[in-house]
């Protein structure tokens, strides 16, 4: 059972860009604009599960924007964005989540600090938006153009998404004012209510309505990007058997390597170094052991998706460095076969990817041979 779900709502037409492709769907470096959110929630690891409320006609162009990412199938909206986010929060029931967040897909720069303090609100309240204080003084337009007056300031803030709620609450409140036309969702649960905190936003988290707003947001990637370094570390130790995975490479062996998947402990580490890279959490939370359909996969499919999350970002692997410690089986023999197959599988050269081994000099669990240890430190580039 999901405790955090989020909920990206993106079935709008954005009939101010004109055009045949809705706004959320047009490139954003490389990417459509509704993936950048979607990618945002996929590898936070706070976050169990993300669903999307999409326009009926617009299933290819999701289906393209979300390939890769894990996320559930999406559901119809409907002819309001009140409307869409209810029909979402109703598909959500059967997963009976604690708590979802609103997301608007045409926000591709939420990041991870919002999203945290946004759920470290819902502790204490039943619902939680971010927002960042007014600024700029605020003026009255009266008749002909002409200021009316100077509104104060004090004490207001724009609102931003995600919207935070314990679900049972909001799911509630939207069923209670159907019909109704209310600005977000924090005024729904307001009408029903319910109290809702102000955490801090960022003025970064920009929703793009306009094709000016597009033209900016384009601009944010215009730099050179950065790199970014993970680790990643495993322990499996030996059962009978016959023979055992590294690198996801069969090597013959008197013994077998225990555990959920296929124990291959080198793409395990090498998994958690991507993850790493990008703070999506680590492997145990994308394919939780007590979770029966990873019960003796192949750890091939743990490494690619966590190649994906990367790709996800707009971002590259750049290099892998696994190192394996065991007295044995040698792994000498098969490094080169190792390397071509992580190789394979992230889509990468083979002089970008590196197979070291070694022993503790019979030291420890490895050293007396009852199992083997695996680190791995992963580079990848990322566009911001």
């Amino acid at each position: 059972m999901a405790k955090c779900v989020a909920l990206v709502v993106a079935a709008g037409r954005g009939r101010r860009f004109g055009g045949d492709v809705p706004k959320q769907y047009l490139d954003l470096a490389g990417r459509p604009v509704l993936r950048h959110s979607l990618a945002a929630y996929a590898t936070n690891p706070q976050v169990d599960a993300v669903r999307t409320v999409i326009h009926g006609d617009d299933r290819q162009l999701f289906d393209a924007a979300a390939a890769g990412l894990g996320v559930l199938d999406p559901v119809p909206g409907g002819n309001s964005r009140q409307d869409s986010v209810r029909l979402g929060l109703e598909s959500l029931a059967p997963l009976a989540p604690d708590i979802v967040l609103i997301h608007d897909g045409a926000r591709p720069f939420i990041d991870a600090g919002t999203i945290g303090r946004v759920i470290a609100a819902l502790e204490r309240h039943p619902g939680a938006i971010p927002a960042v204080p007014v600024a700029d003084t605020l003026k009255r337009e009266g008749d002909g153009g002409l200021i009316d007056g100077t509104v104060d300031r004090a004490g207001l803030w724009r609102a931003q998404t995600p919207q935070g709620f314990r679900f049972g609450e909001i799911l509630a409140a939207h069923r209670a004012v159907v019909g109704e036309e209310l600005t977000d969702d924090a005024a729904v649960l307001e009408r029903a209510g319910g109290s809702v905190a102000l955490v801090l936003g960022d003025e970064g988290n920009v929703k793009i309505t306009t094709t000016a707003d597009l033209e900016r947001a384009r601009r944010a990637f215009d730099g050179p990007g950065e790199f970014r370094t993970g680790n990643g570390y495993d322990v499996h130790r030996f059962t009978t058997g016959s023979g055992l995975w590294l690198c996801g490479v069969q090597v013959p062996h008197d013994a077998a390597l225990e555990g959920h998947s296929d124990a291959d402990v080198a793409l395990h580490a090498a998994t958690d170094a991507l993850l790493g890279a990008i703070a999506a959490g680590d492997i145990g939370r994308h394919f939780p052991p007590s979770d029966p359909r990873w019960k003796g996969a192949a750890s091939h499919q743990f490494l690619t998706h966590a190649a994906r999350l990367v790709s996800g970002l707009g971002g590259r692997v750049v290099h892998l460095d696994v190192t394996i410690v065991c007295e044995r089986p040698k792994v000498g023999p098969h490094r080169a076969a190792m390397q071509a197959r992580m190789a394979e599988l992230l889509a990468l050269r083979q002089d970008r990817i590196s197979v070291k081994a070694t022993t503790t000099e019979r030291l420890g669990f490895t050293g007396r041979g009852e199992g083997i240890a695996a680190q791995a430190t992963a580079t990848v580039w990322l566009p911001r």
